[in-house]
């Protein structure tokens, strides 16, 4: 039987028991379904438009919450909810794409680096430290700066430069699995190691990549956020970190309107919160090295009582 038949149904039972004994993580799946679901039905949540063209006085710029707008305007008068609900789909977006090429990009190099080992291995470990060397924040402002603020420019350059984690995780479960007798077995009976690698070793390492890249989805959220705070985000898009941006540059603070800057905030803590707790639940679930050892049995040892008795003696 392969490996990924035995793997997944063991792993995702073991998720549910744990999500079910574990609060938070329950909390931070309900969390993030929640941004999720108001990503998607944006059109039908928002009562307003946040790109149709509008006719404002100044008593429109900046006001406060009413029934009208439920959590005030921003400074061209147009409704912060609104905004706050379409921002959503632009950070989400940015944040689970760049996640998923750095999963893809470091989960190769990581199954390439463990299983083939030798001079290939640690050419690309040393690559993988370079990269971890570097301070990411610069690069993503000298990188985004040069290439422009566009929007795919912030996910390639969030996406190329987060893949490290996953690539050191990866390798160190490779290492492991490859080691294990069912793979020593696929190798006698003539399984080339392109089979082996797709079959035996990649399903084993697939859920702690998934695990990751929840909480690389995070990471990706709150850079973009920085990068569209600092000024270089997409112009043309609306973002979380673009209204704390336009709040701050367009004198938010100075006016009191602590609307516009409170909203996208919490989204961010919102979505950030909730990647990390979950990612750290599907990583408890799914990572063995923090489960019990392999040795160790899973049945209870049973002691006879006339054994005890003689030991008590």
């Amino acid at each position: 039987m392969s490996a990924n038949k035995l793997r997944w149904p063991s792993g995702l039972v073991s998720l549910g028991r744990l999500i079910r004994r574990n609060r938070l993580g329950a909390v931070a799946l309900i969390m993030l379904a929640v941004a999720i679901l108001m990503a998607v039905f944006a059109p039908w949540i928002a009562p307003y438009d946040p790109e149709a063209s509008l006719r404002v006085t100044i008593d429109d710029i900046f006001a406060r919450p009413s029934r009208a707008h439920i959590l005030g305007t921003d400074d061209g008068g147009k409704d912060v909810f609104s905004a706050f609900v379409y921002g959503a789909r632009v950070s989400l977006a940015v944040g689970f794409t760049a996640s998923l090429i750095s999963m893809v990009l470091g989960g190769s190099i990581g199954l390439v680096a463990g299983f083939y080992g030798g001079r290939l291995g640690n050419v690309l470990m040393r690559l993988t430290d370079i990269f971890l060397v570097i301070p990411d924040l610069p690069l993503m402002i000298v990188i985004v700066a040069i290439l422009g603020p566009s929007i795919w420019n912030i996910i390639f350059v969030i996406g190329i430069l987060g893949w490290t984690g996953t690539a050191r995780l990866v390798r160190a479960q490779a290492l492991s699995v490859k080691e294990r007798q069912f793979v020593t077995r696929a190798r006698a009976i003539g399984a080339g190691n392109f089979h082996i690698l797709r079959r035996h070793i990649f399903p084993l390492v697939l859920p702690l990549m998934l695990a990751n890249t929840v909480l690389v989805i995070s990471l990706s959220i709150l850079s973009e956020s920085t990068l569209s705070f600092l000024g270089l985000g997409d112009p043309t898009t609306l973002s979380w970190g673009g209204m704390l941006n336009f709040a701050f540059t367009r004198g938010a603070i100075s006016a009191g309107a602590w609307w516009a800057l409170v909203m996208p905030g919490l989204g961010i803590v919102w979505v950030v919160l909730a990647c990390t707790l979950f990612g750290n639940t599907l990583e408890e679930a799914l990572n063995p090295r923090l489960q019990s050892h392999h040795l160790q049995g899973e049945e209870e040892m049973i002691v006879h009582k006339a054994q005890a008795q003689a030991v008590g003696r």
